[in-house]
């Protein structure tokens, strides 16, 4: 796909991952959900399973998954420039509202609506992930691959059972799709052989 420069573009960008960044309580699997309904549904700069693999690899690298989608979006739309744009309208909201928080630090920890406000928050947070991890099912789901509704199944046994943590998940999942995708290409090239 050929990048897009125009100033237009750039500033659509911005400003999307400016709001969604602002508005976003909960961590990065809420943002997920969110870029889902701007860059898929109503900007249509991605298709679906085009966000979801933006989501596996953001949630496998290093640092804050809205940061990481923001440098795959930004690219994807307009190569380096669009990453920096992108990263810069994620970041700015954050460091603005925990540098005001730093500052009146004392006042929100003791001021008790605004721990009541944040408790019921977590309520909607919990909804929205439960969301996101509800769509990224369905998703796996669909695509009526056996061995990646065993992997999802024994990935999710694991955690919430066994207590195994997420990056362990994460890198064994990695290593099986990296043998798999090694398998695949060994077996197709014993293929073109024939």
């Amino acid at each position: 796909m050929k990048k897009d420069l125009t100033p237009k573009t750039l500033w659509t960008l911005f400003k999307s991952m400016f709001v969604l960044s602002a508005c976003t309580f909960g961590g990065g699997f809420v943002i997920v959900s969110l870029m889902k309904k701007k860059f898929v549904e109503e900007l249509q700069w991605l298709e679906e399973d085009e966000m979801l693999d933006i989501t596996a690899i953001t949630q496998s690298s290093p640092g804050p998954l809205p940061v990481n989608a923001s440098v795959i979006i930004g690219y994807r739309m307009s190569g380096i420039l669009g990453s920096v744009v992108a990263v810069l309208g994620t970041i700015l909201p954050p460091m603005v509202i925990i540098s005001l928080i730093c500052v009146f630090y004392t006042q929100f920890r003791e001021n008790r609506y605004i721990s009541i406000a944040l408790q019921v928050m977590r309520a909607g947070v919990a909804a929205v992930i439960l969301d996101v991890t509800w769509n990224l099912a369905k998703h796996v789901w669909n695509s009526r691959s056996v061995f990646h509704i065993l992997l999802m199944a024994v990935s999710f046994l694991a955690t919430c059972f066994m207590g195994i943590g997420a990056m362990y998940i994460i890198l064994t999942c990695l290593a099986i799709g990296v043998a798999d995708a090694v398998y695949e290409a060994m077996k197709k090239k014993g293929d073109w052989n024939k």
